[in-house]
């Protein structure tokens, strides 16, 4: 399958990129059929030297089936060469990666309390249907209680009633 991408070139932290036309087996910095433009991200946006293009030849490889990666065909987008792609959704993009392992531990544990909060709710509703159950029981316990104790106080008062008739 053909590819139309960036091959990496320059120096180190000066990278400079040739676009070109390879076979998507082949190595990213390795064998190419043809060198279509270049790409200098050094340079500002506004500036002609930042993108060459040989428009032509880049048309005809789009008419031989070759697929542009998502950089190149934001290149050629840019250059209406093509149709601008649509562009990708990736919030984090403006965040440093130390703070982005940061802020991926905190929605984890975000959506885990979310996730346990609903387990717990109907724990809590068990928890308060036996409370109240046990409500239910208590007063019958209570109510039991006093019999017994009225009994064991009645049986100390008939005694010394007994121990009067013996007198």
């Amino acid at each position: 399958m053909l590819k139309l991408r960036l091959s990496m070139g320059g120096t180190k932290k000066r990278p400079v990129y040739k676009i070109v036309v390879a076979d998507s087996k082949f190595p990213r910095d390795g064998r190419f059929i043809e060198k279509l433009g270049y790409f200098n991200p050094l340079l500002p946006k506004d500036k002609k030297d930042r993108v060459g293009l040989e428009s032509e030849r880049i048309k005809y490889w789009l008419s031989q089936g070759a697929k542009p990666t998502t950089r190149v065909a934001r290149i050629l987008g840019e250059n209406k060469l093509i149709e601008m792609p649509a562009p990708g959704n990736n919030p984090n993009k403006a965040v440093p990666k130390k703070d982005r392992k940061k802020q991926e531990g905190e929605t984890e544990k975000k959506e885990e309390k979310k996730a346990d909060a609903p387990k717990e709710a109907p724990k809590a509703e068990e928890k308060k249907v036996e409370a109240h159950k046990a409500e239910e029981k208590k007063p019958d316990a209570p109510k039991e209680a006093p019999k017994a104790e009225e009994k064991k106080a009645d049986a100390p008062k008939e005694a010394p009633k007994a121990e009067e008739n013996k007198n």
